[in-house]
């Protein structure tokens, strides 16, 4: 590689003056700028960015971790982050842990070796042995998608209970009385929320406990929606409703009625969650719980900003709580009558 040792024997001028053009070009005359600049160009010269974020102890790249990036979601949660870095002049790290705390608690030593100058952070391990270690290395990071409730973190996240309440409350209200909820792992909080809103309107409507049958998907995945709605449809009290923890589940689900022959909505009605852009264009376009992952990634990435900036002194963590919003489509009619 090109040294700047090399540019400044080209240019005729001290290693020092090459610096001072790349890093302080008022520092120098114009001529020796532009003999320094054409040496750069003519031998390809890269600057060091470790090498400079060393000197400096300040980087110009920030880490995403998320659990899944095949999910829409968290693509979207995504480019919300970039777009605001971006316009700070940061780069993204972007990295998926995969649900594997093993492989989160591998990515966070990578993040302290490329001494990030701060992370975007939605957890695998449920424990959050992995995140306490990561928060003893002293470097800021943004809880994204999870509440955090210490007040020496800034989180970003959205109401889950509230979403669950949502998509069951408009089934019920829609005359369902057998309801099935696919949900995904209970060690993830989003789970255990959204099926605590969900069990709470069946609670508040009168209804037995049974008319919310819990099914558990391995994964939350088109493949494990699928799954789920062969087993559901196997059940000896068929529902007339599924409520699905993330739209992926629910298109699985939806692609397993069409094969079974049931009709939607008219046999079952399908409720999903997150409004993922295939939501909308499915061959019955899904009704979901809306969460706004755009404005998640950029309202985290404005924290970290905010936190890891020149007036870091003067940032307070906050806790950012979005509420949810129910898309209703043609997946789950306002009314419904067997």
């Amino acid at each position: 590689m090109v040294s700047i040792k090399d540019v400044a024997r080209r240019a005729g001028v001290s290693v020092g003056t090459v610096s001072n053009v790349i890093n302080r070009p008022s520092y120098v005359s114009p001529d020796t700028r532009a003999r320094v600049t054409a040496a750069i160009d003519e031998l390809g010269f890269v600057r060091s960015e470790s090498a400079r974020q060393l000197r400096a102890g300040r980087s110009r790249t920030m880490a995403l971790l998320v659990l899944d990036i095949a999910n829409p979601f968290f693509v979207d949660v995504a480019r919300g982050a970039e777009r605001e870095a971006r316009g700070a002049g940061l780069g993204v790290m972007l990295c998926n842990s995969g649900h594997d705390p093993a492989v989160e608690a591998e990515y966070l030593s990578l993040f302290a070796e490329q001494r990030v100058r701060g992370a975007l952070i939605t957890p695998a391990d449920a424990n959050g042995a992995n995140v306490a270690s990561f928060r003893r290395r002293k470097i800021p990071f943004v809880m994204v998608d999870r509440v955090e409730m210490s007040d020496e973190l800034c989180s970003v996240s959205i109401d889950d209970e509230v979403g669950g309440e949502l998509a069951v409350r408009h089934l019920v209200r829609a005359g369902h009385t057998q309801i099935v909820f696919v949900n995904g792992p209970l060690t993830l909080a989003q789970c255990r929320d959204r099926l605590a809103g969900a069990s709470r309107v069946i609670k508040d409507a009168g209804l037995p406990a049974e008319a919310l049958t819990v099914l558990e998907a391995e994964q939350m995945t088109v493949a494990s929606g699928r799954d789920a709605g062969s087993r559901l449809l196997g059940l000896a009290n068929r529902p007339t409703a599924v409520f699905c923890v993330n739209d992926l589940v629910a298109l699985g689900v939806l692609q397993a009625m069409f094969t079974a022959g049931v009709r939607v909505p008219e046999d079952v009605a399908i409720v999903g969650y997150d409004d993922i852009e295939f939501a909308s264009a499915a061959a019955v376009p899904l009704t979901s719980v809306r969460q706004p992952a755009f404005r998640m990634g950029q309202t985290a990435t404005e924290l970290l900003i905010e936190e890891t900036g020149e007036d870091s002194a003067e940032h307070q963590h906050r806790r950012v709580v979005f509420q949810p919003e129910l898309v209703v489509r043609a997946s789950s009619p306002a009314s419904w009558r067997r």
